[in-house]
């Protein structure tokens, strides 16, 4: 799992968190069948690694999840200073008593903002937030895997392109081919339609754009265009 640092005049974004400090209790929250399907290996947390690259925290203006499952919101938990942006959907999910949510209701520091998605379409997608009102970065909602989960498009000064699109997908063959995830991860998808619609969407997009990095959050591959920080000596 990782975490994504998006730099910008008017405040840092961490795309996604990855495990934190308290995985090993964020699991624990999980339900016993989850637990023994379930392994996973600890490296340096986000907050770890940004600390190690001399990266200035106070920076650092929200986090902007693509969905609150434990894997993407763990590591929120060493951000304590940091607000979370969620749409009120995703908020509501979070919120309740859906089982794939409890360690984000254990992480009891978590402070969310809601956002709004505004009547202006993007790529296709009937609605758009514009986080910083320049193109930069877009958000556009694609539920289906949960209610909120969104898809955030990057647009740097060079105009490379990424589409952050979280577990839309599992592999980048996912999208190409418009492939679901396997039937046991399916399970959590709470309108595996509109999760269809939404691969047919991002396959569009790809098809036409290219030059478009596809980001999925569990395939390592579709990370290695993005440079990554380095620890000063």
């Amino acid at each position: 799992m990782t975490a994504t640092l998006i730099k910008h005049p008017k405040g840092d974004l961490l795309i996604d968190t990855g495990f934190g400090r308290d995985i090993a209790q964020h699991l624990a929250t999980m339900p016993l069948f989850f637990r023994l399907l379930t392994r996973y290996s600890m490296n340096k947390t986000a907050r770890e690694q940004l600390q190690s690259s001399g990266y200035d925290l106070t920076r650092l203006r929200a986090i902007l999840l693509t969905h609150s499952h434990w894997d993407h919101i763990s590591g929120a938990v060493d951000f304590p200073e940091v607000p979370v942006w969620i749409p009120p959907a995703e908020r509501s999910f979070a919120q309740g008593e859906d089982f794939t949510t409890a360690p984000a209701r254990s992480i009891k520091s978590l402070h969310f903002e809601e956002y709004r998605f505004d009547a202006h379409p993007y790529l296709g997608f009937a609605e758009s937030h514009d986080v910083y009102g320049d193109g930069t970065v877009v958000i556009v909602p694609a539920p289906g895997h949960t209610p909120g989960s969104v898809i955030v498009f990057v647009t740097l000064p060079d105009n490379k392109r990424y589409a952050f699109i979280g577990d839309l997908a599992w592999q980048l063959e996912g999208v190409t081919e418009q492939e679901e995830r396997p039937l046991t991860q399916r399970l959590a998808d709470v309108e595996p339609r509109l999760v269809r619609e939404n691969l047919a969407q991002m396959a569009a997009i790809s098809a036409r754009y290219p030059e478009m990095t596809i980001v999925v959050a569990h395939d390592p591959r579709s990370f290695a265009s993005i440079p990554t920080l380095v620890s000063k000596p």
